[in-house]
C-alpha cells in the first residue's frame, strides 16, 4: 500500500503572533532608539497637527490644516508610525507624552528599558511586573 505524498512543510505562519520580542541589552536598546528618533520626532509633529486640526474643526468647522479628510490622513499616519516603532522592538506605552519600553534583562530579571519623550537617551528601567511607577536610573 502506498501513502499519498504529503505537501511540503509551508514553514511558519506569517500571520501568527510572533510572541514577545527577544530581550535586548541596554546598549542595543539605545541603538534601536537612536534609529527610531526620526520617526518619534515625526510622531510628535503629527500628534500636534492632529490635535490642532481636531480642535479647530470642533470649534469652527474649519482649519488651516484642512478638514475631515486631512484629519483621517493624519490619524492613519499616526497609526502607521506607531506600528513602525513596534515593528522595530519598541513597546509604545504612551502617546502624549511618548513613552517607549524595550524588553531587556538586568541581573537575571526581565526589565523594560524605559524612554520618555524629552529624555535624550534611555536613562531608566523598571521590572516588567511593576511598571512606570517603579522606574529606576540605569
Amino acid at each position: 500500500m502506498t501513502t499519498p505524498d504529503l505537501p511540503a512543510d509551508p514553514g511558519p505562519d506569517p500571520l501568527a503572533d510572533p510572541g514577545p520580542p527577544a530581550p535586548v541589552t541596554l546598549y542595543e536598546a539605545r541603538a534601536i532608539l537612536a534609529g527610531l528618533l526620526p520617526h518619534i520626532h515625526n510622531l510628535i509633529a503629527l500628534r500636534a497637527d492632529f490635535a490642532e486640526l481636531q480642535a479647530d474643526l470642533a470649534a469652527d468647522g474649519t482649519s488651516p490644516l484642512g478638514g475631515l479628510a486631512e484629519a483621517k490622513s493624519l490619524e492613519a499616519r499616526l497609526f502607521a508610525t506607531v506600528e513602525h516603532l513596534t515593528a522595530h522592538g519598541a513597546q509604545v506605552k504612551g502617546f502624549s507624552p511618548v513613552l517607549l519600553d524595550f524588553p531587556g534583562e538586568r541581573d537575571g530579571r526581565p526589565v523594560l528599558w524605559c524612554w520618555l519623550e524629552g529624555d535624550e537617551d534611555i536613562f531608566w528601567y523598571h521590572r516588567q511586573d511593576t511598571g512606570f511607577a517603579a522606574r529606576r536610573p540605569v
